[in-house]
């Protein structure tokens, strides 16, 4: 008789332990972790302590995710809430470096915008292409040389384009020497928010 029958026997007879109820307290089993027999009871006991403690730390990861994306809408409100203060576009310009440093910890990001300096067809292209930011380990086309001296140490990029409607009107990129702190699989509903708060932050200064 192959195991699986008896498995399905077993299964499918429930009363067949309520009938032999002796079997139950003859019944042992090796320990999961060696070194002596357990009783049936105590292997099952076993089995639910170690059920428990895969859920605890599924509450556990669940619960630290949660407190981070808690913790990172307040700082896309905080940044958001920042850029009403600009008057202008030169002080939007500089603002928007500065907030991404303090508030996001990015050391590196550059604010392009076509007005002020009109792209590479390569990056205009690129950046029509993206309908939401995306994160590459490479920079893009010309992009590194964006960063001046910095770019040999910079491994992950975030790419947000900006666009007043559907037209594109520039490209924010931030950069990091992490390769992990972007990259092509992370999600990027944050990054969206932040390019669609700098899009409209921007729109009442750009020509339409």
């Amino acid at each position: 008789m192959r195991s699986e029958d008896v498995a399905h026997y077993l299964l499918n007879t429930p009363e067949f332990f309520e009938e032999h109820i002796d079997v139950l307290a003859q019944i042992s089993l090796p320990h999961p972790h060696g070194g002596r027999t357990i009783s049936l009871s105590e292997r099952q006991l076993l089995t639910l302590r170690e059920k428990n403690k895969v859920l605890e730390k599924k509450l556990h990861d669940l619960m630290t995710f949660a407190k981070e994306n808690d913790a990172l809408q307040h700082k896309v409100h905080e940044f958001t809430t920042s850029l009403f203060a600009a008057r202008d576009l030169a002080t939007l310009q500089e603002m928007i470096p500065h907030l991404l440093r303090d508030i996001f910890a990015v050391p590196h990001t550059v604010l392009n915008l076509w007005q002020v300096s009109p792209p590479s067809m390569e990056v205009l292209v690129f950046t029509d292409a993206q309908p939401q930011p995306v994160c590459l380990h490479q920079a893009a086309h010309e992009t590194a040389s964006w960063f001046g001296e910095s770019a040999a140490q910079l491994h992950s990029f975030a790419y947000l384009p900006l666009h007043a409607g559907s037209i594109s009107v520039g490209l924010l990129v931030l950069a990091s020497e992490d390769q992990q702190r972007f990259y092509p699989e992370m999600g990027t509903v944050f990054l969206q928010r932040i390019s669609e708060a700098v899009s409209s932050a921007l729109h009442p200064y750009l020509d339409h």
